[in-house]
């Protein structure tokens, strides 16, 4: 059978689009700024030499890595009120789990790119006798960062992708927007097909930008 694609009964939605637009971006960009305090704590704390430390932020960061993110989103968002006898919002939940599961990621990227700096940056910065911090600021952290851009962003692209999964505890994205218009419509082909290309829309630009910048620093390694 021949379907017919009709877009035109879309125009009577697209405040629904914005909105589920809106609160996209919003998740993103809350996520990452959360999971890069997060990564920034778990990183710093994974350098210290103390087992006492790091087994607790290696357990945090294992649990994370290695559990489904639609998984985690459910258990937060319906069993985690239960055990700690508390009300947790949809939205609340989301944020909580997409910022602790980003965040793991970005201590891995903050821990590895410290770790890359060569043996003997650390040598000379302390037979100049700075303090830890002080080196960490004025030797380490320079060099280190440029390493940590890339996967930082890659990282963050994907995070826009990982918003979608908020649907399902009826966060209202872009996304769940769309199955509200599916469910009013009956038009599941073209409603999803403008939902994939609002993603598209969305991400093209940054994936852009990383091509460009991961382009400029290979050049320079280079010279």
């Amino acid at each position: 059978m021949h379907y017919q694609w009709s877009f035109g009964f879309l125009e009577h939605y697209e405040p629904l689009f914005v909105v589920g637009t809106g609160v996209t971006i919003a998740f993103t960009i809350g996520t990452v700024l959360l999971g890069l305090l997060i990564g920034l704590a778990l990183g710093m704390g994974r350098l210290a030499d103390s087992k006492l430390i790091n087994a607790p932020l290696i357990a945090f960061t294992e649990l994370f890595r290695c559990t489904p993110l639609l998984v985690q989103l459910i258990w937060i968002y319906y069993a985690l009120p239960v055990l700690l006898h508390i009300s947790l919002s949809a939205a609340a939940a989301a944020t909580i789990t997409l910022s602790c599961y980003t965040g793991v990621f970005y201590a891995e990227i903050f821990r590895g790119g410290i770790v890359s700096i060569e043996r003997g940056q650390w040598d000379a910065a302390r037979a100049l006798g700075l303090p830890w911090w002080r080196m960490m600021r004025l030797v380490i952290l320079p060099q280190a960062v440029r390493r940590m851009i890339p996967p930082f962003l890659n990282q963050s692209i994907t995070q826009l992708k990982n918003t979608s999964l908020v649907s399902v505890i009826a966060v209202p994205d872009v996304l769940y927007q769309g199955e509200l218009v599916t469910g009013a419509t009956y038009r599941p082909l073209e409603v999803y097909t403008v939902v994939a290309l609002i993603y598209f829309v969305l991400l093209l630009p940054s994936t852009i930008v990383v091509r460009i910048y991961e382009g400029r620093l290979a050049a320079r390694g280079r010279t």
